[in-house]
């Protein structure tokens, strides 16, 4: 039989038709019926147990191995953001303000064609593979829903590992993997904080209790918070990114409000920001003889990748793809994934893998989330093969 990667080679151009149906007519959020019912297309035929979600139009598809060993589980996200394409290509969103602007279609396709590509192999299969297609990873958390309605134990027990690939528009070249053990995304929470004053005329400010400097003050502590609280080692970010106030200039509002974005980097940087940035909302607030509400609203945890299962991963990368095909990251990512829900309760790994197309610079091209990121269908074969190896050589090494 070819190997795994020719194989993926040679289905590259429907992946690439199934890639750019997904990219054309995108969704938002959690219900994806066209893409759901695009991937359960893409998996007729197969020999796949197929569950679809609840709460959720999620795909879960697993493949019993024709020799016995434990359970993988391979993640691909399938929701789009609400970004008006700029791009200009020829199979662009035809759907007005939506936009597969983080690269989402190109991860449903790969699991797809690994799904494809494991399914000829069944009879080698030591074990099972679980194929998890997720909507809402932006924002609704998904992976959250689908570990709750029972993804990890679809299979009949609990995956050994799990794995998920993630393509870069820029700051990685082409088909390069890239990632690190420990944390490799950030924790991301957000941060709501009301100052409540008491109105009253802009030219009489000493006869109204006026929360916009007040708010302002706390927006400012709050900087010095994060870098004089926090380990320069273990960072927080606060970004504070609405602030709303008042409606004519002279007209003192009773209320002034903001919400910020906080990225962390570790459980106990997450749980000390939680209790440090309410109090200084509330103590500024005081100190001006004004109230403040500051409410915590819990996002995505921590991303952590297991360290033997990196290891791992790299190897595969190495040997599926060539020499100096993975580079180890400096740094975690600020952003934040949905996958860390399963790496909670299963070892596994992140990996982002590059798509910048080779004519671009990938320190200039538009990032992920960008109206005019662009994904190189090149990578399609390489992370497909890469799905499907993963799963493999876990499974034959267990």
């Amino acid at each position: 039989m070819p190997g795994v990667h020719d194989d993926a080679v040679a289905i590259a151009t429907e992946l690439t038709r199934l890639r750019r149906a997904i990219h054309a007519e995108p969704e938002i959020g959690l219900d994806l019926p066209r893409t759901q019912r695009k991937v359960l297309d893409a998996l007729d035929g197969l020999p796949l147990e197929i569950t679809l979600g609840e709460s959720l139009s999620s795909v879960t598809a697993v493949l019993r191995g024709g020799k016995p060993g434990p359970t993988v589980l391979l993640r691909g996200d399938m929701d789009a953001l609400p970004v008006t394409e700029r791009t200009g290509l020829s199979y662009a969103s035809t759907i007005d303000g939506v936009m597969h602007a983080c690269g989402h279609d190109l991860h449903t396709a790969m699991l797809a064609g690994a799904a494809r590509l494991l399914s000829a192999r069944q009879a080698e299969l030591a074990g099972n593979v679980i194929f998890m297609f997720q909507p809402g990873e932006e924002g609704p958390g998904g992976g959250r829903i689908m570990v709750e309605e029972g993804v990890l134990d679809a299979a009949g027990e609990r995956p050994v590992a799990a794995y998920a690939l993630h393509v870069a528009s820029s700051l990685l070249p082409l088909g390069l993997v890239a990632s690190k053990a420990g944390t490799v995304m950030a924790a991301a929470d957000t941060l709501h904080v009301t100052v409540h004053g008491r109105g009253g005329h802009g030219s009489q400010p000493h006869q109204a209790a006026d929360p916009i400097p007040v708010a302002c003050e706390i927006v400012l502590a709050l900087q010095t918070m994060v870098t004089r609280q926090f380990d320069v080692f273990d960072p927080v970010v606060l970004t504070v990114g609405t602030f709303h106030a008042g409606t004519v200039d002279n007209v003192i509002p009773d209320e002034a409000h903001f919400v910020a974005t906080i990225r962390s980097f570790s459980p106990q940087a997450r749980a000390a920001v939680q209790k440090a940035a309410p109090r200084v909302a509330t103590g500024i607030a005081s100190a001006h003889g004004l109230t403040a509400t500051a409410e915590f609203r819990d996002g995505y945890p921590v991303t952590v990748n297991h360290a033997d299962e990196l290891a791992f991963a790299e190897q595969t990368v190495t040997s599926v793809l060539g020499d100096g095909r993975y580079v180890a990251a400096p740094n975690p990512l600020t952003g934040s994934e949905d996958f860390s829900y399963v790496l909670e309760q299963v070892p596994g790994a992140f990996l982002m893998l590059g798509a910048c197309a080779p004519d671009a610079d990938p320190f200039t091209a538009p990032f992920n989330h960008s109206a005019e990121a662009v994904f190189d269908d090149a990578v399609l074969a390489d992370g497909t093969a890469l799905y499907a190896e993963l799963a493999l050589r876990r499974l034959a090494a267990s």
